[in-house]
């Protein structure tokens, strides 16, 4: 069998069929056709004899007796085969009129065949007289030829068309051009190609009713003649404007969903929404406009009249925002009739916007608000969540998309009420998220600081989202003897448990800065606290999870964020020129020498904070005057695998250092090589450019443990004061050196001692020996003879302090080179 079916060949189906011409004496003239299969009898058998030879049983028609039927008759009839069996045919009698007079043609098929036929007449009658299913057939010039639905059956014309007759029309006569255009592309290539089309669905808004939304799913193919030439198409369709309707709004609801949600960005979310309501066709135009107290994350609270509004998204279908209307980042009041209508929290539509233009002829500030050139109509969904409103989510079309309904206005409110609720989720997260960082800024000290010692600058990035914020810091000290303790570190975890952590660590760190630890042991003390904190906060069951599941979770952290931070501490010498640094897990600073050259500072980071176990280790390196140090977290490197993020640090710092940058012109540049937009770990960074003390600032007396020594120690110090112009500050010094001195060689073991006076911001004097005993002050009783030689020096000095050498320890005291002194004992 061919590749046609036999359900439409139907002469294939039992053999064919035959056709018997008749004279008016009722004998055969012709024979054509399959007439052995039919009677099993050839046709030359015959040609020439009578028809009534035949064995055939013509329903009561003798063509003996009436060789010529009185009129068409047809019927059913047996045919005798010679074998005995009979075949069951559909005979059909059409008196003709011949040349030499009047004849008869005889058509005989077999009973399928005829049943067939018959099929295949109901089948086209059927198609053509039912109106559900739309049917039509066009020639190859795709007019329409015929059609099974009238125009009455279409419905009538609107008052905005004309009623169109289809037949011998174009589809571009019947169907608007811009639908029409697709139809034809897609019939087109059925009839070019033979390839079926099935449930195609496109629009097919009508000429006779434009307004009218109209969705057809439509099915062609093509027709071909018995020769299997194309002679034309015929096209099914049936209208499925309401389930394409649902189909849609499911979609768009659903394609909403997606771009919004997890998103805790009001600003992304509203870009989101605007785009999404535009490029699924919704709207030509598309804002979201948010209150200001939403957009700071504060509580909503009741909305009024006039209470601002700010444009936060806007999109157009043709990329284009009018500049008629209010653009994005505008702010702008509503009136009573606006605030009182979002405050109903019910959409408004409006179909024609005719009438409103007139009515806001005289009043720009709202046709500004609500009247874009080229709109035709406009819906206003309010965002409300919780009860309080948000904003609104203006939408508009123009003359390319039918107006706003009231089915319109209820999918935008479900929408709005949708983005509404994630707006406020992204709210609430903008809220906690600005606490936290405003906690953690509030811990941080200033971000810049100038001394004799070093100059810094630092910068804290913020995290572009909550889950970003933590617990990272950077902190100058001032300390002694024109030196400077700079600390940079990061506590695991995020949030506002974090950044409280991250308080308590970096007041411990000044805590213990005061005592002028060396920085290895005093990271050693920092590691116990660390401990300490951690059993001191751990849940009821210790480092053990919480269970999964179930919605009771345990209120006390089972870890506490102290445990895995991160801290570099550094002590710069300016009078040395010397930095003395350790690390417990934190990664090592650069440094940027003048010249460019960056050097390896050869420390070996220890383990984070809370881990206990081996000391920490800690490096001395000398540093060239101009150099530059840079502090930093983890977060500034993270991602870093091909070690980009590290060159294009360090290039910025050799250019920061070429160019004699300050130390915030360095940060700030590095903040912008590296970070143009938020990190997803907050960052902080700390970058010192190193100073030297002059060497005319300094002066040291080394004495041996002789008693005698005293007065020789007074003398120095006069001599220096009186080249520094601080003759004011003579008396005090030397009783705070006698004191020290006098104590170095009672107390302080075998020497050499050293007397040092330090020239700064303040004047400051030491006293070194090899005794690590601790000094301690007390008020002595009256009857002591001894014991007021540590409280004269507190009375004396500014402040005073003592702190641990290699090979001993140094008393130090501090005044002011502009304040007298006054001594007060007490009552």
């Amino acid at each position: 069998m061919s590749g046609r079916t036999d359900l439409f060949d139907v002469e294939q189906v039992s053999g064919g069929r035959v056709v018997l011409l008749l004279d008016g004496g009722g004998r055969v003239v012709m024979c054509q056709g399959q007439l052995r299969t039919v009677t099993d009898r050839p046709a030359e058998d015959v040609c020439g004899g009578r028809v009534s030879e035949l064995p055939i049983d013509f329903d009561g028609w003798d063509p003996v007796s009436a060789p010529l039927p009185p009129r068409d008759r047809s019927g059913w009839a047996d045919v005798r085969h010679q074998d005995g069996s009979t075949v069951r045919v559909w005979w059909a009698a059409h008196r003709t009129q011949g040349t030499d007079g009047r004849g008869c043609l005889i058509e005989i098929v077999p009973a399928l065949v005829a049943a067939r036929r018959e099929e295949n007449s109901a089948l086209v009658r059927a198609l053509f007289q039912q109106t559900k299913v739309g049917l039509a057939i066009h020639d190859l010039e795709l007019s329409t030829t015929r059609l099974n639905l009238t125009p009455e059956s279409l419905g009538p014309p609107s008052a905005a068309g004309t009623a169109v007759d289809p037949l011998g029309k174009g589809i571009g006569e019947v169907v608007l051009s811009e639908d029409a255009a697709a139809v034809n592309e897609q019939l087109r290539r059925v009839a070019d190609t033979g390839e079926p089309l099935v449930d195609w669905v496109h629009r097919a808004r009508r000429r006779d009713a434009p307004e009218l939304e109209r969705v057809v799913s439509l099915s062609a193919f093509r027709l071909e003649d018995a020769d299997a030439r194309p002679i034309g198409v015929a096209a099914i369709f049936t209208e499925v404007t309401d389930q394409y309707a649902a189909r849609q709004r499911m979609g768009l609801l659903q394609s909403v969903a997606e771009r919004i949600s997890g998103d805790l960005d009001m600003r992304r979310i509203a870009e989101e929404l605007a785009d999404c309501l535009v490029s699924q066709g919704f709207a030509d135009l598309a804002a979201v406009d948010l209150t200001e107290a939403v957009l700071l994350g504060e509580e909503p609270g009741d909305f009024r009249a006039g209470a601002p509004l700010r444009r936060v998204a806007v999109s157009a279908h043709d990329g284009q925002w009018p500049t008629e209307v209010y653009a994005r980042d505008a702010t702008f009041r509503l009136r009573r009739r606006e605030s009182d209508n979002m405050n109903l929290g019910l959409p408004i539509v409006a179909s024609e916007l005719s009438e409103l233009r007139e009515l806001l002829a005289d009043d720009p500030a709202r046709a500004r608000l609500l009247l874009p050139d080229e709109a035709s109509s406009f819906l206003v969904a309010p965002l409300i969540a919780r009860g309080h409103v948000l904003g609104a989510v203006p939408l508009w079309r123009t003359r390319r998309q039918p107006p706003y309904g009231q089915a319109d206005a209820e999918l935008a409110q479900e929408i709005a009420s949708r983005a509404a609720l994630g707006l406020d989720n992204a709210r609430r997260y903008t809220r906690e998220q600005r606490t936290a960082e405003a906690l953690q800024r509030s811990l941080l000290p200033p971000a810049a600081s100038e001394s004799s010692a070093v100059q810094t600058a630092g910068r804290y990035v913020p995290a572009a989202t909550t889950a970003g914020v933590g617990g990272t810091w950077f902190d100058v000290i001032p300390l002694s003897s024109a030196r400077v303790a700079m600390i940079v570190g990061e506590v695991a975890g995020h949030g506002l448990g974090a950044s409280a952590t991250m308080g308590r660590l970096r007041t411990a760190v000044q805590t213990l800065a005061d005592l002028e630890l060396p920085p290895s042991e005093l990271l050693t003390h920092l590691d116990d606290l660390a401990v300490r904190l951690g059993e001191a906060e751990a849940g009821p069951e210790g480092d053990e999870p919480p269970p999964e599941g179930g919605l009771v979770q345990p209120l006390v952290p089972t870890r506490t964020p102290a445990t895995g931070a991160t801290c570099l501490y550094c002590v710069y010498d300016a009078v040395e020129g010397r930095c003395e640094m350790a690390s417990a897990g934190h990664p090592v600073p650069l440094l940027v020498v003048p010249g460019g050259d960056v050097r390896d500072l050869g420390l070996k980071p220890g383990h984070p904070l809370g881990g206990g176990g081996d000391p920490f280790e800690s490096v001395t390196v000398e540093l060239p005057l101009g150099s530059l140090l840079a502090f930093f977290t983890d977060a500034i490197l993270a991602g870093d695998e091909d070690g980009l993020r590290l060159r294009r640090l360090t290039r910025t710092l050799r250019t920061a250092v070429e160019q004699q940058e300050a130390a915030a012109e360095a940060a700030h540049r590095v903040v912008g090589e590296l970070f143009p937009s938020p990190p997803d770990e907050d960052v902080s960074l700390l970058v010192a450019r190193t100073r030297r003390l002059a060497s005319d600032s300094v002066a040291s007396f080394e004495f041996p443990a002789d008693p005698a020594v005293v007065a020789q120690a007074r003398k120095f110090v006069d001599g220096h004061l009186g080249a520094w112009d601080l003759s004011h500050l003579t008396f005090s010094a030397e009783l705070i050196v006698s004191e020290l001195v006098t104590n170095a060689i009672r107390y302080g073991g075998e020497g050499p001692f050293q007397l040092r006076l330090v020239l700064d911001t303040v004047l400051t004097c030491e006293v070194s020996d090899t005794n690590e005993t601790q000094p301690r002050l007390r008020r002595a009783r009256l009857t002591d003879e001894g014991g007021r030689g540590l409280f004269l020096v507190a009375q004396l000095s500014h402040r005073w302090g003592c702190r641990y050498t290699e090979h001993g320890k140094t008393l130090w005291t501090e005044q002011l080179l502009t304040d007298a002194f006054e001594l007060d004992f007490g009552p």
